[in-house]
């Protein structure tokens, strides 16, 4: 199969698939786009503006035996059903995350995909982002020792996006928006343990049929604890990354990757009788720590890591050819059954103990 081109067509042409046009038509990987589908007219109008060829209708696209691909980029409670039409019409299928929203459909889309004999991936692409791969190589190098609290964060201020991120009956709500990705990159840091324990508290600020912020917290069987907090309505952001470990603290401020770590030289442990004057008032374990017992090494973003949709449609391609498939749809059905207990917390209100 060297040097094939491979047809890709879309069903669905909203944002994400058209930021999926945007990097297929530099032809960095050998897809040729072959056209779309999308119920919204207007979204059509808008790929021919961009000079693709629409379909006149799904049946059609799946029916044109020259498409070897089929990108799902639909709502998010129509990918299951689509992308087992897909595979019934003899295509591998990338589907855009969440690839369902329930556990329960993925397990028969990946017993489909087994037995039509066909590759089925999911578009899980921040795992390539620059601040997630940054912190990634941080803690497998030991810079901080080992990890205890990990929290991440995404926090914007301007609310949602009129649409089906508003609304319950098409899958939206932040969980299944930014929620999947953060779950996923810390699934992937620690693939080999369990989530034992999963609170969290979710809240309709100004959406009243989704979540449009939620505190979550997992909990791993190492006893590593992890935080993941998505806002739209926070108008003082924290950091992107905050993470305590045994030597030291690591923090990563935004997505341009700047922050530091901060560890100590030496022990600074010791206590005079007395307690002296500092900012935090009659304290003796809160007062300052000098400052020479302490080294801070500043972070930066790394120059060697593609942070675009590539790295997913190489590794989707390289499965098709007989390779091992990187992002994988059992990762993702853990993911899928986190954020089922996630849901059930917090309309239980109750932490759930788990073995995912």
């Amino acid at each position: 199969m060297e040097n094939k081109v491979y047809n890709l067509a879309m069903i669905g042409f909203g944002g994400m698939a058209g930021h999926h046009c945007t990097q297929l038509l530099k032809k960095n990987v050998p897809i040729n786009i072959s056209g779309v589908y999308d119920i919204d007219e207007g979204r059509m109008e808008a790929a021919r503006e961009r000079g693709l060829y629409t379909y006149p209708s799904k049946e059609a696209l799946l029916a044109d035996k020259n498409v070897d691909i089929v990108l799902i980029a639909t709502f998010n409670t129509t990918h299951a059903e689509l992308s087992k039409e897909a595979l019934r019409a003899g295509k591998h299928v990338l589907c855009e995350k969440p690839v369902t929203v329930c556990s329960k459909d993925l397990e028969e889309i990946m017993e489909l995909a087994k037995k039509q004999g066909k590759v089925f991936g999911v578009d899980q692409n921040r795992r390539v982002n620059k601040d997630y791969v940054l912190l990634k190589r941080c803690i497998e190098e030991g810079l901080i020792g080992k990890p205890y609290v990990i929290e991440s964060r995404v926090e914007g201020s301007r609310g949602m996006p009129e649409g089906w991120r508003c609304l319950k009956a098409l899958g939206g709500g932040m969980m299944f928006d930014w929620g999947v990705h953060l779950i996923d990159q810390i699934m992937m840091m620690y693939e080999s343990e369990k989530v034992t324990n999963v609170f969290c508290k979710m809240y309709s600020v100004h959406y009243p049929e989704v979540d449009d912020n939620f505190r979550l917290t997992l909990t791993l069987e190492s006893g590593l604890t992890a935080h993941i907090e998505v806002s739209t309505n926070n108008f003082i952001n924290h950091p992107r990354w905050y993470v305590l470990g045994d030597k030291g603290t690591l923090q990563i401020d935004d997505w341009s990757c700047r922050g530091s770590i901060v560890r100590p030289l030496k022990d600074d442990n010791v206590w005079s009788a007395e307690i002296s004057p500092n900012q935090a008032g009659p304290s003796k374990t809160m007062a300052k720590r000098s400052p020479d017992t302490v080294e801070t090494i500043p972070l930066s973003a790394p120059t060697d890591v593609e942070d675009n949709l590539d790295p997913v449609y190489r590794q989707f391609i390289a499965a098709i050819e007989g390779k091992e498939l990187l992002i994988k749809p059992a990762q993702c059905l853990r993911v899928m059954k986190v954020i089922e207990a996630a849901f059930l917390s917090a309309s239980t209100n109750q932490a759930i103990n788990t073995q995912i």
